[in-house]
């Protein structure tokens, strides 16, 4: 394998499904049993540079041609999960939300129509073979939206600063740090999204979260009841400081604002949401000065 540049990606958050070796079939299995026992699995970071060196040919290659057979490895209590990348499929779903994103024109010169409407016909066929397929990994770039914010607690919090911490740590904390994430159990996350919508209907008739949180809902519902869930900032922690990212408690404003919403005390959640506001305005400031 190439030596992959040591260069911080930034500006992407994660939520991922590590499911059970149980929960894929033979030989898929015994592929990611395999591949578990490695000593060289690749992170996060270099996931995203090759999705990003995959843009600079000319043309700029949309969707990789093959699928990568790489994953994300965790042992909870001495059962391997997996998490793999299908960074082929998440390509594809990715190419359908870049135009509400990007300008007209800076998405012609980053992808030529040529070069999406290929891609489009590609997926298309694909997807006629493959109708049940669904990605393991959801990708939001310079934020955590909201909902991802209601399938995890506080106390399930996991912040590290930098480098010397990770080296006492676990083994999958990075060498480089910081690191922000959230991990939990997928019948906490499917219990929690499941009274948040019967809270936030009995209060509004809509809202964004709300259709946020029915989207993730029925994703959610497609893996192992025995997976993890993690919510993981990613490249974020490199465009925060130090003491921003020790103050995020993010995930206990989501439900303190719930809470209060249950309870009837619009003046509490208005306070709440009014703290969340406020944090990530600070992250969409950076994104529009760059």
């Amino acid at each position: 394998m190439p030596k992959v540049s040591s260069v911080i990606v930034p500006y992407a958050a994660y939520l991922r499904v590590y499911e059970p070796l149980v929960a894929f079939p033979e030989p898929e299995r015994g592929h990611w049993a395999r591949y578990a026992r490695r000593l060289d699995r690749p992170s996060y970071q270099d996931e995203l540079r090759r999705s990003l060196a995959d843009l600079a040919p000319t043309p700029p290659v949309a969707v990789p041609v093959h699928e990568s057979p790489d994953a994300f490895v965790l042992d909870a209590g001495g059962v391997v999960c997996v998490c793999p990348w299908r960074t082929r499929l998440r390509g594809w779903q990715a190419l359908g939300d870049l135009a509400e994103e990007l300008p007209a024109v800076v998405l012609d010169a980053v992808l030529p129509p040529l070069v999406r409407r290929q891609a489009a016909q590609d997926y298309e066929r694909w997807l006629a073979d493959h109708p049940d397929a669904r990605p393991w990994i959801r990708t939001a770039t310079w934020q955590v939206p909201l909902n991802w914010f209601v399938l995890v607690s506080d106390e399930e919090r996991e912040y590290v600063k930098g480098a010397g911490e990770a080296a006492a740590g676990a083994e999958d904390l990075p060498a480089d740090g910081p690191l922000l994430r959230y991990r939990t159990p997928m019948v906490q996350a499917r219990r929690r999204v499941a009274r948040a919508l019967r809270a936030l209907r009995d209060a509004v008739e809509e809202s964004p979260l709300i259709d946020g949180l029915v989207d993730v809902g029925r994703w959610l519902e497609e893996f192992h009841p025995r997976s993890l869930v993690e919510l993981d900032y990613g490249g974020l922690v490199h465009t925060l400081p130090a003491g921003e990212l020790e103050g995020d408690h993010s995930a206990a404003d989501v439900a303190e604002g719930i809470e209060a919403l249950r309870q009837g005390d619009g003046l509490a959640a208005g306070e709440a949401y009014a703290r969340l506001v406020e944090r990530w305005r600070a992250v969409r400031d950076r994104r529009s000065a760059n």
